[in-house]
């Protein structure tokens, strides 16, 4: 298993980033205790141009300040008040690209992902939708800014690859407010994966 590198995160297209995400490994290491999961589903903001996107505008706040940095790093998110939601930052300096991570198989660590959550069997709703992710693995908005090349924090090849007729998109889930941009087909996912979130696929 090979941690990404930078020059992963930093091209220029995140519709396919976001694509070649799928299969790849999610892992965090908090106080030595590792839990991991292979990603299934994700959705890609395309940033300023992008009505969807939390950088829509050229809009900059404390919040998603990170996005604007050079690709490979974390920007984690309070949703509703009650959801972290964790996102992979891409392209270069002042273009903010990301990617929110919506699902996982889990791989390692399913006793403490069980802990966290509050489950009490690793059933698919464990790291079912971005919010499961990161209850699941631990992720929070202190993390917000982790470098994704740390050894808590990372995304790893473990030379998996899901055929390309595995692979499937559609519109985002939850954007209607982004108007025609909310059709734009930027989700990803594996279809008929059990892990993956939204509609029925």
């Amino acid at each position: 298993m090979k941690k990404l590198g930078l020059s992963f995160y930093r091209r220029d297209n995140v519709v396919q980033i976001a694509k070649e995400l799928l299969g790849k490994i999610l892992v965090t290491q908090w106080n030595g205790i590792i839990t991991s999961g292979r990603i299934v589903e994700v959705e890609a903001y395309a940033g300023t141009p992008d009505r969807a996107s939390h950088a829509f505008g050229g809009r900059r706040t404390a919040r998603n300040e990170i996005m604007y940095a050079k690709g490979g790093f974390a920007y984690v998110y309070l949703c509703y008040g009650i959801h972290y939601l964790f996102n992979v930052v891409t392209h270069t300096r002042d273009i903010p690209h990301a990617i929110l991570i919506r699902a996982l198989e889990p791989l390692k660590g399913i006793n403490e992902m069980l802990k966290r959550t509050g489950k009490e069997k690793p059933d698919h709703t464990l790291t079912k939708g971005p919010g499961n992710v990161s209850k699941a693995l631990g992720i929070t908005t202190i993390h917000s800014g982790h470098s994704l090349l740390s050894k808590e924090l990372f995304i790893a090849d473990d030379g998996y690859k899901f055929a390309e007729k595995e692979i499937f998109s559609s519109p985002r889930i939850g954007v209607d407010y982004a108007g025609k941009h909310a059709r734009w087909p930027y989700r990803f996912y594996i279809k008929g994966n059990p892990f993956v979130s939204g509609k029925p696929n």
